[in-house]
């Protein structure tokens, strides 16, 4: 408890500085250091004090899969997976890497990344930037090696911006081809608002075609690698129970409630930041996603795996989510905000 004390208190002063620098420079600089770090036996003894994690007290499976807690850092933060031996030396009991597609893309213009700080929310409207599929399962096979037992690595995959949407399911199903030997698990991203018409695939028909392409794939490929959908929190209720049954009756082992969202609702932030295009995450989020959970497990039961993500900031917050039913949380703004002391906190609220 001393450790996460003095990690709050040191982040706090930091944060101060942070927070002067362009939001996307300062990830990128904090990525880097996260990675060189993780590289390093002093540097991973470092990032053990700042997540403040306790110590591993067992494990758990989720989806046949053992985890070592339930905490992760959600998709999004590290797009290309540069940074895996940092996030497992935090503490973290998984990491989603991506969203990545089959080849490499810039993603939008800058600036695209926005701090509403009086919300703790963030705007982002990245656009899928990332390094291709194959370099990033390239990059994992090598970090796998040294990487911790209980240490899950999940990939998120997406289709290119620039693909019609009659090719999507390809995209979707050349990524998986790419990365699907080096996943734990492999969530299908057709939620972000920042890819012209990915959140129309958020019908029935759609998703339960491009689970069948998706898991006629994975059989091609003789391999069992769990698959989870990823939703948007701004779908309504009925949607939202379809499109769950629709999953898992396609082959889908659970979901992950939610991504980002484009309301705007109840913000404080100035009209010009919360004008912003683009998803929005943090604290805002956390109501609609406990309501998520919370609907969705009581319509599949206790047999679909379901994450938490989007809001949460607090060991408080990560155990409603998993009194909600939720069989994992993922962290991404309150890391932002609260700093990496959040792990260890969030880790002993849910074990």
């Amino acid at each position: 408890m001393l450790a996460s004390a003095v990690s709050r208190a040191t982040y706090r002063v930091a944060r101060s500085v942070l927070f002067r620098v362009d939001p996307e420079r300062i990830h990128g600089q904090a990525l880097r250091g996260l990675a060189r770090a993780g590289d390093l036996r002093t540097g991973r003894a470092l990032l053990r004090l700042a997540g403040a994690a306790p110590a591993a007290r067992g494990t758990l499976t989720v989806a046949g899969i053992t985890f070592r807690n339930r905490v992760g850092i959600g998709a999004g933060f590290d797009k290309d997976g540069v940074a895996l031996a940092g996030w497992a030396a935090l503490g973290l009991g998984f990491a989603e890497v991506g969203t990545v597609t089959p080849v490499a893309q810039p993603g939008s213009a800058r600036p695209r990344l926005f701090r509403l700080s009086t919300d703790e929310a963030l705007i982002n409207r990245m656009g899928f930037n990332n390094e291709g599929a194959d370099g990033l399962a390239e990059r994992i096979a090598r970090a796998e090696p040294a990487l911790p037992a209980g240490f899950v690595v999940g990939i998120n995959i997406g289709r290119g911006r620039e693909t019609p949407e009659e090719l999507a399911s390809d995209d979707y199903a050349t990524a998986f081809r790419a990365v699907a030997p080096v996943a734990d698990y492999v969530a299908v991203n057709i939620s972000s608002p920042n890819t012209p018409g990915l959140r129309a695939m958020q019908s029935v028909a759609t998703l339960s075609a491009l689970l069948a392409t998706l898991t006629g794939v994975r059989g091609e490929m003789g391999m069992t690698v769990p698959i989870l959908v990823k939703l948007a929190p701004d779908l309504d209720d009925g949607t939202v129970a379809e499109l769950a049954d629709a999953a898992m009756s396609s082959g889908a082992v659970g979901l992950i409630l939610g991504n980002t969202s484009t309301a705007r609702r109840g913000l404080r932030a100035s009209p010009q930041l919360r004008q912003q295009a683009g998803g929005l995450s943090g604290r805002p989020l956390l109501a609609r996603m406990l309501e998520l959970i919370d609907a969705v497990r009581g319509r599949l039961g206790g047999d679909a795996v379901l994450v938490a993500s989007g809001g949460i900031g607090s060991g408080g917050d990560a155990a409603a989510a998993v009194e909600a039913g939720a069989d994992l949380v993922q962290l991404w703004t309150g890391l932002v905000y609260r700093g990496p002391a959040l792990i260890g906190e969030a880790i002993r609220a849910t074990s």
